[in-house]
Formats: C-alpha cells, structure tokens, sequence
C-alpha cells in the first residue's frame, strides 16, 4: 500500500555566493524544509533498443543491470533507513522503498503518527535524512487507509525494520510494505539478488517467519494461459 508522495523539481534560484535548488512535496505540507540531493546518482543502464530483439532479451538484462546496481549503491541498508526516518518523524514505520527521484537514489519511508501520515526521504549513501513531508488527504481515503493499518498492525509483533531484516538472507531488501488487505497478514518484501533478480517475500506480523510469495508468478502463468487460449 505504498503511499505515491509526488515530488517536483523547483528550478535553480540565485543565492548570495552561488545557487541551488531545491524540492517540495507537491500535494503535502512541507514538514521538515527543502529536501537535499542524494549523494548516490545513478546511471542510465538502458541499452539502446535492438530491432532484431522481439524476445524481451534486451529490456530483461537492462532491468536486471539497474536492479543491481541500484542495490549495490544503497550502502544504508532498510533497517537502518527506517531507523534514521523515524529517529527524525516519530510514529510507526509502514513501508520504506528504495525508489529513484530524478536520477539520485533515495529511501523513501512512510510513517503513519496518530491519523497523519508522513513520507521521509533518507539517503541510501549516508543515512542522513534529506527531506520530509506531510501527506493531504486530498481524495479523502486517508481514514480507510489508517483504520486499515491500524487494524492489520494490532498486536504485530514484527515491526518493518524486523521484516527487512528477516528477509536480509534473501538479497538486498530494496522494498518493505505492509500487506494490509487482511489476507496475508504480513509484510512484503523485495530483494535483489547479485545479478538483478527481483523476488518477493511474506514476513509474518506476528511470527517474523519468512515465506515466498508466488503470487506474481501465479499472475503471470494465468495470463500466459489466457494468452494462449485467445490465439486459438
């Protein structure tokens, strides 16, 4: 259930001795002042485009290589990435990404405290918080959504940073978000392996126990079927 905070460039401004620049939370309060660059900017890893490639060969090798090294880049890791998010904004940590704003890596972690919620930006390189915002609830869906974690979070036992850590023997955790949907009662976990493999993780709220989710692969062998059946 992670919360999209969207985030805009604002354009250089001139200062005394030099200029900057600087981004906001469109869309929430600014909760903590301008939000700092990442020291971790990444590269382009896309390939240019081969027409003789109808396989999705090249698109897979691409998504793997940025996978890898966005892992490789985040020295921080997500427990401590949460740690650092909410030695700065208290409340419950509910999900920590980590996501790309504008070419430089960043954690991206919502808190929820009381009925506000909050996006805090870390850097994966250094740990030290960049930013930090108030989220709006401008379509009105904010109560569900913490009636809903409150309700999935009652009696956890396992909290966001001990589910990336549970699952640290996976790969890197580059994802950690709450299952609210009152199914799975976990929470899901992305790692990435040395080479760019993405796979996903349930860690149990109350057990911390660590199960594969099979979900997407189930997904995507009902849609190959589906596929199949429509081109007969």
């Amino acid at each position: 259930m992670k919360r999209n905070i969207v985030i805009a460039t604002v354009a250089a401004a001139a200062l005394i001795g030099g200029g900057t620049a600087t981004a906001f939370a469109v869309g929430g309060d600014d909760d903590g002042g301008a939000a700092s660059k990442s020291s971790v900017q990444l590269k382009d890893h896309d390939r240019h485009d081969d027409d003789r490639d109808d396989d999705g060969k090249n698109d897979d090798r691409d998504d793997a290589a940025e996978n890898s090294a966005e892992a490789k880049a985040a020295k921080v890791t997500a427990p401590d990435a949460i740690k650092a998010a909410l030695a700065h904004t208290k409340g419950t940590a509910v999900s920590a990404e980590l996501d790309d704003e504008d070419g430089g890596l960043v954690w991206d972690v919502d808190i929820l405290n009381g009925k506000t919620w909050h996006s805090v930006e870390v850097d994966p390189g250094t740990g030290k918080v960049l930013g930090s915002w108030v989220d709006k609830d401008d379509d009105g869906d904010d109560a569900a959504d913490t009636a809903r974690v409150a309700a999935a979070l009652r009696g956890a036992s396992t909290s966001a940073a001990d589910a990336a850590r549970a699952a640290a023997d996976k790969g890197t955790v580059t994802s950690v978000d709450l299952d609210d949907d009152g199914k799975a009662g976990a929470w899901d976990v992305e790692t990435t392996g040395p080479k760019g493999a993405e796979s996903d993780w349930h860690v149990g709220l109350s057990n911390g126990k660590v199960t594969a989710d099979h979900s997407d692969a189930r997904d995507d062998d009902h849609g190959d079927h589906d596929d199949d059946g429509s081109d007969d």
